[in-house]
């Protein structure tokens, strides 16, 4: 998935136009719930971040791909909920990962319509918590609000520790090659901090 990831942000990196499909793809994948393991959109936004404010990765594509992408995976989950109902209690992936389906239940049931909104930052309760309030009935209304807003929270938010470790190389000095593998450094950091918090949270989504 490392690979993976280096290769996409070094893509974009050498074809600018193609920013805005590459992260739309990979945080619409994030956020659906049927292949969302299969996407790295969060890493990807996290590495990106680092690029933005040396000018490597263009800012508004990356953030309009990134809120549309997320928007539109939580949506389709979201209406195929509605449509099948329980009938995708016993589909892939959830028979695979027996314990996602309940664990997305019962965080519906303990944060009612905010469930949608919290979900966003909750690891792979993202892509399954739409799914479960389409199953649940919530309201068009409620979940399309949760649903905005939350991507106009998230993809920012996701870009912010790249663009503080980069912005803190920028402010010691460094210069070439240096700066590079500090920056890159930065953002590793970030990242690893993103991932133990986000694991201490879905950890206390089973509680």
């Amino acid at each position: 998935m490392t690979h993976a990831v280096h290769a996409l942000i070094a893509f974009i990196s050498d074809h600018a136009a193609w920013t805005f499909p590459v992260i739309f793809l990979v945080t619409f994948g994030e956020s659906f719930a049927f292949v969302s393991f299969a996407f790295p959109g969060t890493t990807v936004l996290l590495a990106a971040g680092a690029l933005v404010p040396a000018g490597a990765l263009p800012l508004w594509p990356v953030l309009a791909g990134a809120i549309l992408g997320a928007v539109l995976g939580d949506s389709i989950s979201y209406a195929l909920g509605v449509r099948y109902g329980h009938l995708l209690d016993d589909r892939w992936p959830f028979t695979r990962y027996p314990t996602l389906l309940p664990r997305g239940y019962a965080f519906f049931e303990k944060h009612g319509g905010k469930s949608v909104f919290v979900g966003r930052f909750f690891g792979p309760l993202r892509a399954v918590v739409p799914l479960v309030a389409g199953i649940s009935k919530m309201p068009s209304g409620r979940f399309w609000a949760a649903n905005i807003l939350s991507a106009l929270i998230w993809a920012p938010a996701l870009l912010v520790p790249g663009v503080i470790a980069t912005y803190a190389v920028s402010q010691v000095g460094v210069h070439g090659s240096w700066r590079a593998v500090l920056a890159a450094a930065g953002a590793a950091i970030a990242l690893g901090v993103y991932a133990l918090v986000r694991r201490m949270g879905w950890l206390r989504t089973g509680d």
